[in-house]
């Protein structure tokens, strides 16, 4: 029996492992798994080059638990190691042998390992790990090393007489969680679940129903527990791929979600190497990002769910898998290093899903109407937080009206502008954020021949801010921040039908009916007949920024009240001829409060006792 010292670059390195290098410790069953996948690949790749002559047989990985021996094994049938490979590879830490075998047959194999740490994380969870492995070369005798968690191993020969490995982990009293069946199958589920070749884990039973009615009875079936899909749908060509394997796909990764809206398949071999699919959910107009929803792979081996150094903000709205082995990963592969490839990714993925936005309203406007109320929410935040995205987002980016229907927001500018530009020479949209809420302000400048847009997004107060910002000479105002008359701002001025003393005794009558208003103020204006004959206006710019500062959960301006101004229809019958009739003073002011009170009912703003008593007195108004 040999024994000796690990040769390492500093005097002990295994509790640098044990508590710095690996962010958590049930890392180490995936870089194991990881390993034995290396070593498989490694025996098929040189059986395809004819380097190796024998039967592959059975490929599959085990991993083995014997809760009472109180061991976890990971079992390969792969290349194997002879006494002097392990000497090499498992005695100096930090040479891996995935990086010689790389240079070697560089085109021909997909190899995981680039660190040589990966299998030393087994002293993580292990008092003692033991290696007994069989070369592939003929003649090559079965070797064991043995190693308990310092620099001190033991070598000699082994039982086995098959081609491969088996890392034997004696699990430590302190990591007792790795002998439990449903933790070990946890791992499997979350690091496995797409490698290469297949998993075993032991055996799983599965019922099966035979015959029918009164002679109906249960069979169980006891089958392997192979725990991945070798062949992941983003692995496949696209062109042999159905809108069912996408969607079956999702439901694999996903199985409690909606349906997705649709997808991207994305592929590229350079400059970097690249695949994966990503999908777009449904948001609900939800700007809730959803972390940890795409995952990263690497040659299939689950690296992490947070991607956010590779995939831009915006993007995190997206599910789905990146794999890419390009992507560089320290020496744990659980974080993500910037450099100019992640750069590059990242511009590649941001193009791809513009051109993939652009290319489904193209072939298909009512269809990506139709899911405008979803996919607006990912456009609109793109557009404000990546400016090439931004500049992409014009072929595609559509506003709807509230009557139901869209356009792209250039195009919508170009409709309005005959009769919604002001003396400023501004474009001036308007919009509602609740049709049903707004109806009658919508309905009031629709009766001017304006078109209202419907901005009920989550998003939107940004979106209009940034759009202002970016788009020449045009402003968004909400129906409800003036009079119609006065949404577009024109040099044009209507004629009130009473006199100047007239119109100080109806600001009178309101101004001592309404009391304070907390900021807000009393105006008169000569509007259409038809017009309400009070109406409640909210500025927009003060509006605006109470609501922004509200999303932003800021302090302040978003707990004021809301501030509003009461204007007073000169022209409108209930105030030229009824109101002024009135005898009493007495009178005039229960209906100058009772007009004022109908135009705070427009707009929702009429809550609990003020309701009830409102409600009253309409019905003594009736009697």
């Amino acid at each position: 029996m040999e024994k000796g010292n690990i040769s390492v670059q500093a005097d002990n390195i295994f509790p640098i492992i044990k508590k710095f290098l690996y962010s958590d410790q049930e890392i180490f069953l995936r870089e194991l798994i990881s390993n034995a996948i290396d070593a498989t690949t490694k025996i098929s790749t040189l059986a395809a080059k004819g380097e190796f002559k024998g039967d592959l047989g059975d490929l599959t990985v085990d991993i083995i638990l014997d809760e009472k021996a109180k061991t976890l094994t990971i079992r390969d049938r792969g290349i194997g190691m002879t006494e002097a490979e392990v000497k090499k590879y498992l005695n100096e830490v930090a040479f891996s042998s995935a990086d010689t075998f790389l240079k070697k047959y560089k085109d021909e194999a997909n190899i995981i390992g680039h660190f040589g740490l990966g299998f030393y994380s087994a002293f993580m969870v292990a008092d003692k790990v033991d290696v007994i492995s069989k070369s592939y070369k003929k003649s090559a005798k079965s070797v064991k090393w043995s190693c308990k968690g310092d620099p001190k191993f033991q070598l000699g020969e082994g039982k086995r007489d098959f081609r491969g490995s088996d890392i034997v982990l004696h699990i430590s009293d302190d990591s007792k969680e790795f002998l439990q069946k449903s933790r070990i199958q946890q791992l499997l589920d979350k690091y496995s679940k797409f490698l290469p070749f297949p998993i075993r884990f032991g055996t799983k039973t599965r019922t099966e129903w035979e015959g029918e009615g009164e002679d109906r009875k249960s069979k169980e079936i006891v089958e392997d527990n192979i725990v991945n899909n070798t062949q992941p749908l983003w692995k496949k060509k696209p062109a042999k791929l159905k809108e069912e394997d996408y969607k079956a796909f999702y439901r694999e990764l996903y199985p409690m979600s909606q349906e997705p809206l649709f997808w991207i398949h994305l592929n590229i071999d350079f400059p970097f190497s690249l695949t994966g699919v990503l999908y777009f959910p449904k948001l609900n107009n939800s700007l809730e990002i959803q972390k940890n929803k795409i995952q990263l792979y690497s040659n299939q081996v689950y690296v992490t769910d947070d991607v956010k150094e590779i995939v831009p903000e915006f993007l995190l709205l997206l599910h789905g898998v990146i794999d890419s082995p390009d992507i560089p990963l320290n020496v744990s592969r659980s974080y993500l290093q910037s450099d100019s490839n992640v750069r590059k990714i990242t511009s590649y993925i941001t193009k791809k899903v513009a051109d993939k936005l652009k290319s489904l309203y193209k072939k298909d406007k009512e269809g990506f109407e139709s899911k405008w109320d979803d996919v607006g929410t990912f456009v609109k935040y793109g557009m404000l937080s990546d400016e090439k995205f931004y500049k992409k987002a014009d072929a595609f980016s559509l506003v709807k009206t509230t009557d139901g229907n869209f356009a792209l927001f250039d195009d919508l500018v170009e409709q309005v502008k005959p009769t919604q530009t002001d003396k400023n020479d501004r474009t001036v949209l308007l919009y509602a954020t609740n049709a049903k809420e707004q109806h009658s302000y919508i309905q009031s400048a629709k009766n001017y021949g304006y078109k209202v847009l419907l901005m009920d997004n989550v998003i939107d107060n940004h979106f209009m801010q940034h759009m202002e910002q970016k788009k020449d000479k045009i402003t968004f105002v909400r129906v409800d921040s003036d009079t119609p008359d006065k949404l577009v701002q024109k040099d044009e001025e209507a004629a009130s039908i009473l006199s100047e003393k007239e119109e100080e005794r109806v600001k009178g009558i309101f101004t001592d009916a309404l009391g304070d208003l907390k900021g807000g103020h009393i105006e008169l204006r000569p509007l259409s007949s038809e017009d309400n004959p009070v109406l409640i206006t909210k500025p927009e710019f003060m509006r605006r920024m109470k609501e922004m500062q509200q999303m932003q959960g800021m302090m302040g301006m978003g707990d004021m009240p809301d501030s509003h101004n009461v204007v007073i229809n000169t022209n409108h019958p209930l105030v030229s001829e009824k109101l002024l009739s009135k005898i009493s003073n007495e009178k005039k002011g229960h209906f100058a409060k009772y007009l004022y009170n109908l135009a705070r009912l427009n707009q929702n703003m009429l809550k609990g006792e003020e309701l009830t008593d409102f409600i009253k007195t309409s019905i003594e108004f009736m009697k």
